[in-house]
């Protein structure tokens, strides 16, 4: 495969300055917009922001940052990654994200989640116990509104709609629509059921695993009669001149955002063996470009998927000196390196026919 497309997701994590200390919110954001301006001038292909409501991360609005970096851009695709769409209201996402699209010729993208985190849901005045059915009535409303046509639609989480036109229209006649999911069978029929892309959330472990989550989605589209899109996947990891420098740089930050989400969740504070593993094996991409890009290709062989987003801004220690740097060996150094490989695995196997 050749045609794989190349994106970097970022959560708006505070980097810090040149004299080691943590930049404001407001900084941060305007750094995430300078690091989506460099991927679009060194041929990375999109950018997603996701949505959080937490102090660690600094985009609430993805499509407002978005909008921003529309206005400095000319190539590169805009997208969440994800909006929290259970806390949303659909026709406000729509809305938003045409517009996002007009500003940007066309270049708008969404990938709608459930949210790894809940914080979204008392800010905006849900109850956590409507956790699916949230997800389930606003996803299908969602997935009439991309028609483009007037609207009949009733739920029990929102108003109904009747007959209702929502404005503004895209150009294309209907907006690109993911689903993020983190390994739900039923999210992924879910997501072929209403013939979105399927973007998967692999942020731990030998990604090889969720080859059953592609088949699935595959085959249920076909049993549904809806188009099997080629099939996306992020993962967290951070690109330097070399392994050793990667890793240094990478380790203290990310280790402490796990930990810190860890007391949450109930897990053991990270081992260095396990961080290690994960760079070696599992879900981490740390490393030189070489190193990164060869990790890269195999999982985009293991399973078969049309995109790979490197989530670049997960360790929060790291300078936003260091950030650009790793966005600019991205797209110059691993992406080539990574097609080469795909394409060298192309003539092999037509060799072998």
């Amino acid at each position: 495969m050749t045609g794989i497309e190349f994106g970097i997701d970022s959560f708006g994590d505070l980097p810090r300055d040149d004299r080691g200390q943590v930049v404001s919110q407001a900084a941060a954001i305007r750094a995430a917009v300078d690091e989506a301006v460099l991927a679009d001038q060194v041929g990375i292909d999109a950018v997603a922001l996701g949505e959080h409501h937490r102090p660690e991360y600094s985009i609430s609005t993805p499509e407002t940052v978005l909008a921003g970096i529309a206005t400095r851009t000319e190539r590169i695709r805009l997208g969440s990654g994800v909006t929290v769409l259970s806390s949303d209201d659909p026709v406000r996402v729509f809305q938003r994200f045409a517009t996002l699209d007009a500003l940007s010729h066309g270049r708008a993208e969404v990938i709608l989640g459930r949210g790894s985190f809940t914080e979204s849901f008392p800010l905006f005045g849900y109850d956590l116990s409507d956790y699916d059915l949230l997800f389930d009535e606003k996803i299908d409303l969602f997935s009439r509104l991309l028609d483009e046509r007037p609207v009949t639609w009733e739920g029990t989480t929102r108003a109904a709609l009747h007959e209702a036109d929502v404005y503004p229209k895209t150009e294309s006649g209907r907006l690109t629509t993911w689903v993020g999911v983190g390994g739900s069978p039923q999210s992924v029929i879910r997501t072929a059921h209403y013939g979105f892309r399927l973007m998967l959330a692999i942020i731990g472990g030998n990604p090889a695993r969720f080859a059953p989550y592609v088949d699935l989605y595959r085959r249920a589209a076909e049993q549904l009669g809806t188009t099997a899109h080629p099939v996306g996947m992020h993962s967290p990891g951070f690109v330097a001149d070399t392994d050793k420098e990667a890793v240094e740089l990478y380790y203290p930050g990310y280790r402490e955002t796990r930990d810190r989400i860890g007391a949450l969740r109930g897990w053991p504070p990270l081992r260095r063996q396990e961080f290690d593993a994960e760079v070696q094996h599992g879900s981490l991409y740390v490393g030189s470009p070489e190193t990164v890009a060869r990790r890269i290709a195999g999982a985009v062989r293991a399973l078969d998927v049309g995109r790979f987003d490197l989530i670049y801004s997960s360790a929060g220690a790291v300078s936003a000196g260091a950030r650009l740097r790793a966005v600019e060996l991205y797209g110059t150094k691993v992406v080539p390196l990574v097609r080469e490989m795909l394409a060298e695995d192309r003539v092999v196997l037509q060799a072998a026919r």
